[in-house]
């Protein structure tokens, strides 16, 4: 019997890691990942284009430039502010802040550096301006079942 490869329709099962440009690795998703692929479903950074073709026990590998990843860092989402004015519970690396736009949308925004008297906190993501490699284990692919396609059962329904 002939395998099956991923193309529009077919449900997938897949395991990822995402490493950084020195080899890091940064996240490592051991649980299957699945979903049915179509061309409304997209996976980060264009993993979904990148396993178009393979079949179960295929590996693909890709580099993720930050505008298919997480963004180039917005310098509008970094603020600097005298350390005395922070509250003291916010005064360490890595500490998360709350913060809320006057439109009332709520942003955690972390703080990164603390230095001279000044406390600073980014809005952005992490990973944003780095370019990542993200290494792709190819599961199963076969025909989604009934239960595959009922969103409730978390299956994507095809368009």
């Amino acid at each position: 019997m002939p395998k099956e490869i991923i193309q529009p329709g077919k449900f997938v099962s897949l395991t990822y890691t995402i490493s950084d440009a020195d080899g890091n690795l940064l996240e490592q998703n051991d649980l299957p990942v699945s979903y049915v692929h179509t061309g409304d479903t997209e996976l980060i950074g264009g993993m979904d284009r990148a396993v178009l073709g393979k079949s179960a026990g295929d590996k693909v590998e890709m580099q993720m430039p930050p505008e298919d990843g997480f963004g180039e860092p917005d310098p509008g989402l970094t603020f600097t502010d005298d350390l005395e004015n922070v509250p003291p519970e916010f005064r360490k690396l890595g500490a998360e802040v709350q913060m809320e736009s006057e439109s009332g949308d709520v942003k955690t925004f972390y703080v990164t550096k603390i230095e001279d008297g000044k406390l600073t906190v980014d809005g952005n993501h992490p990973l944003a301006g780095k370019t990542l490699t993200v290494s792709v284990k190819i599961l199963e692919v076969r025909n989604p079942t009934p239960d595959d396609l009922k969103p409730d059962q978390g299956g994507i329904p095809i368009n």
